[in-house]
């Protein structure tokens, strides 16, 4: 049997208390760094801190809001301004086989099958050899009589 005192024990815990008591004086040191103004403990201060957020109405029931007025219906646009705001994006550049505004030789077949025609591809939208009409031209905020307009805008470019 062998007679070997643990010495790393007691040497683990002379490190540990000198850990704790290092980490109490540079609280002690920061905290007498860092003096904060005096906290007023008068009652009306401290009913202020610890009083309620908010309050809950336990009265009367309120009365119901008042309806928004209903907004006048907006004014139709007109067709270059339904142009201009959804249809040039494919009827300047071509996309998706779009024909170009003002290109008599791309509008010509369309022309030939008639307003109501072209004004209905609009609407519900068209697959053709040529290129793609999404329904109501990508805008989704337009009423049949604005697409309408829009449809007579582009013909009259021709």
């Amino acid at each position: 049997m062998s007679n070997k005192v643990d010495t790393n024990f007691g040497g683990s815990v002379m490190a540990l208390i000198a850990v704790v008591v290092l980490v109490l004086v540079i609280n002690a040191l920061v905290g007498m760094m860092h003096k904060s103004a005096p906290v007023d403990m008068s009652d009306a201060a401290v009913a202020e801190r610890i009083g309620p957020v908010a309050q809950l109405n336990t009265g009367a029931p309120m009365a119901p809001p008042a309806p928004a007025a209903a907004a006048a219906p907006a004014a139709a646009r007109s067709g270059e301004a339904v142009y201009k705001s959804a249809c040039f994006a494919c009827h300047d550049t071509g996309a998706a086989g779009a024909p170009m505004l003002g290109n008599n030789d791309a509008w010509s077949s369309r022309v030939a099958q008639g307003f109501d025609v072209l004004l209905q591809h609009s609407i519900d939208g068209f697959q053709g050899s040529t290129g793609f009409m999404p329904a109501r031209g990508t805008c989704g905020n337009c009423s049949d009589e604005e697409l309408a307009k829009a449809v007579q805008y582009m013909l009259d470019a021709l």
